[in-house]
């Protein structure tokens, strides 16, 4: 392998979504720099953090059938019942809820947790509280999927954060969704919520790292199974 090969390898893709932005910042520290130094370095230092927070590496999905993965990367912040977004008309009752914190610091983009079809997108505006709070599922303006899967429907809702003014979304109902497949990002902090049946049981609990497309949420498949065998010991 050649030096270059090995640079190439080691350097992670930024996503497109990005580009303008950081054309914009390195617009800006080079018009800034030529009348102040000083500010050539702030804005180098904010030009290539753009870069960082933009970043897409790929990523290794498991494909075993019924699996589902983190959509986001960052830190579970709530695992349990709660109501999916009315806009969805998914369900009127509590369903079994994985929220996972993104901060600024991790990557933005988000994966499709499960293999299905997209039945609906729904956007809805809203405020932009801190999304690690639980009203920001409410309150907060978002974008939710209903993905139709072999072992029932699954929602997926992404939540604008207290920096966060941006959410992106580039799947489209009625499209297939491969397991691990890039299907929007947010940017600048945010949270993504995964709405289960309730005979789900997670994998992850409050506070774990997840790594979106690659740790295992939970299992649909022989989860009803599993929770029966359990009740009977």
């Amino acid at each position: 392998m050649t030096i270059i090969d090995s640079i190439k390898k080691s350097v992670v893709p930024i996503h497109p979504e990005g580009h303008p932005f950081i054309a914009i910042f390195a617009i800006a520290t080079v018009i800034l720099g030529w009348f102040v130094s000083a500010l050539f370095w702030i804005g180098l230092f904010l030009t290539l953090w753009c870069c960082y927070f933009f970043r897409d590496p790929s990523r290794i999905t498991p494909l075993r059938k019924g699996l589902v993965v983190s959509p986001a990367d960052g830190i579970v912040s709530s695992v349990g019942l709660a109501v999916p977004p009315k806009e969805l008309d998914l369900s009127d009752a509590p369903m079994m809820r994985v929220s996972v914190f993104m901060s600024v610091f991790n990557v933005h983009v988000n994966r499709a947790p499960i293999q299905g079809r997209v039945r609906k997108v729904a956007y809805k505006p809203g405020k932009f509280l801190n999304a690690e709070l639980d009203k920001a599922s409410e309150d907060n303006e978002r974008n939710s999927l209903i993905i139709d899967t072999d072992y029932g429907a699954i929602g997926v809702t992404q939540i604008a954060g207290l920096i966060a003014r941006r959410i992106v979304c580039w799947t489209e109902e009625g499209e297939d969704l491969p397991v691990g497949s890039r299907f929007g990002l947010i940017r600048f902090g945010s949270r993504v919520d995964v709405y289960l049946p309730t005979h789900v049981i997670p994998f992850v609990v409050e506070g774990q790292t997840m790594i979106a497309g690659e740790t295992i949420l939970a299992r649909m498949e022989g989860a009803q199974e599993e929770r029966s065998a359990h009740r009977e010991q």
